[in-house]
């Protein structure tokens, strides 16, 4: 396990000895976040404060073999970095809320290989900063990107322009995306963690998320799937709660929810065997929890389950979406009607105009005239 300290440095522990680090990692800025190379274990990354990205190799110590130039490397904290599938594994891409995703070779970090500026108006200058990515090895030209504004971005990375490399945009959150990941199992649904909500997203639908949790009290700091249950997901809170969220047994509230500690819960990982998950504290303590077999072993059918309730709620989502679009529709076309009607009324001769008022105008004036004489001649009798 990799924990975060308070002084920013990074202590690798051994779960059969808890309370002593048998390595830690010295960076130049405190570290954000960190990432081993799924291809040398040896080998990890980090995102530091500063924005510069530190490279080390654990077996030569705790100093970073190569730091990114400041000059280069992002201007606001480095929050997400992950390493690509490539041919030398060494290849990363990393962003940060200065609006911009930077891919680096860690043989080279002199400076960024590519670059993509995150912006919706296509003016060249960043309007999103970012939070979270997500990136998945079977879809190697595709990442998302979770921003702080709430919206996530869905990205094509060898778009022939830069202007298109972003090719959607799903907005839900009211805050900061802190976890953003893909099911393993389905990876066209995703799962979002901001504010005090998680929601589960198609591809396919881009007005809303097909499904979300209720609103909490605390706030929401982060989330992951389960690698073995394609229908459980876990939650981490500001109030030092971790919930999990089986689908195939309830919707409404957690299946299980433990006070962990008594401090925010900032980060939550699971084993890739699906039994253990660790989650990281405020103060830099990590808890180790094991799962029972009903949450970390693949039950009869879920997967047959968990593609139904997907379509299902996929298929309502995009009934509510065209009902809403026909609204709108509607609501457009009678504005232009009025519109049209009130330019109708505006469009008429002025001349005819000019007639009318004088008619007005000589029609009150003999009324006027008519009223005098009768009071006249009453006066007279």
């Amino acid at each position: 396990a990799v924990v975060s300290t308070q002084s920013g440095h990074y202590g690798r522990g051994d779960v059969e000895s808890p309370n002593k680090p048998d390595l830690t990692l010295k960076p130049i800025s405190p570290l954000v976040c960190i990432e081993y190379n799924p291809k040398d274990p040896h080998c990890l990354v980090g995102g530091q404060y500063n924005g510069q990205l530190a490279f080390w190799d654990t077996r030569k110590g705790s100093q970073p073999i190569e730091v990114s130039a400041i000059s280069k490397s992002h201007s606001d904290p480095l929050y997400k970095c992950i390493f690509l599938t490539s041919k030398t594994g060494t290849e990363c891409f990393t962003t940060s809320t200065d609006g911009q995703v930077l891919w680096w070779d860690i043989r080279k970090m002199s400076e960024p290989t590519e670059q993509l500026v995150l912006d919706l108006t296509k003016s060249g200058k960043p309007t999103l900063g970012g939070i979270s990515l997500e990136y998945e090895p079977t879809m190697p030209t595709k990442f998302m990107i979770g921003t702080e504004q709430g919206t996530v971005l869905s990205c094509n990375r060898k778009a022939k322009s830069p202007a298109e490399r972003i090719v959607a945009s799903y907005t839900g959150h009211y805050g900061p995306i802190y976890a953003l990941q893909r099911n393993p199992f389905f990876p066209k649904h995703f799962l979002t963690v901001g504010d005090w909500t998680a929601r589960i997203w198609a591809e396919e639908i881009r007005e809303s998320s097909i499904m979300w949790t209720k609103f909490h009290k605390a706030y929401l700091t982060d989330g992951c799937w389960s690698p073995v249950r394609p229908g459980v997901f876990f939650t981490s809170r500001m109030d030092g709660c971790l919930d999990v969220w089986d689908y195939m047994f309830k919707q409404a509230d957690p299946t299980l929810s433990i006070q962990v500690c008594d401090e925010a819960l900032n980060c939550i990982r699971i084993q890739d065997a699906g039994g253990l998950i660790a989650c990281g504290s405020h103060s830099g303590n990590v808890t180790l929890l094991e799962l029972s077999s009903s949450l970390s072993q693949l039950q009869r059918n879920e997967k047959n389950s968990v593609t139904l309730m997907f379509e299902r709620e996929t298929k309502r989502e995009k009934i509510l979406e065209s009902r809403y679009r026909e609204m709108k529709m509607k609501e457009r076309t009678k504005s232009q009607m009025e519109e049209i009607n009130q330019n109708e009324e505006y469009d008429e001769n002025p001349n005819d105009l000019v007639e009318e008022a004088e008619k007005n105008f000589w029609f009150t004036i003999e009324q006027e005239r008519a009223g005098h004489e009768k009071k006249d001649r009453e006066m007279a009798e």
